[in-house]
């Protein structure tokens, strides 16, 4: 008998850079035990050319991937979450929709690296970065299992 995936869906803003690698790492450390998602409460529309880079840098696949409102999720026809993580302090502090099925809350906080400045290679190598944080912790949520999400941060 194979395992439900447990659904999680990770929250930014802008739902461009950090979200969206927590979904792809979620999704492939995994291993068809979760299915995460990823939205913004206020997206930019697409997801940033340097998360792109690093992802594909780091094997992931970058199909599908797109920048999206966190309002897709709160439909009636949306997925269950099971857990939904904030990645950012401006979306742990935001309003959010009502989540059908009352899934667990917890924020894991990075710094944006959207916000770096200087030549693309700096501002790669803070994306860099932050895809590092975001994968030592969601290897930790992985291995820890989404019940235990409060003691990864």
């Amino acid at each position: 008998m194979t395992e439900t995936p447990r659904n999680v869906l990770v929250l930014c803003t802008g739902n461009s850079a950090r979200s969206v690698m927590a979904e792809t790492l979620l999704n492939d450390l995994g291993r068809g035990r979760v299915r995460a998602f990823s939205a913004g409460s206020h997206p930019t529309g697409a997801v940033n050319p340097l998360t792109i880079e690093v992802l594909r840098e780091k094997g992931h696949s970058v199909a599908g991937l797109r920048s999206k409102s966190w309002d897709e999720f709160a439909l009636p026809d949306a997925p269950r979450m099971d857990l939904v993580i904030t990645v950012c302090d401006n979306a742990a502090g935001e309003v959010c929709p009502v989540w059908p099925g009352g899934p667990a809350k917890v924020h894991i906080g990075f710094p944006d690296p959207a916000a770096a400045e200087g030549t693309h290679d700096q501002r790669l190598g803070e994306f860099r970065r932050i895809y590092g944080l975001i994968e030592a912790k969601m290897r930790k949520l992985v291995e820890l299992g989404l019940d235990r999400a409060g003691e990864v941060r």
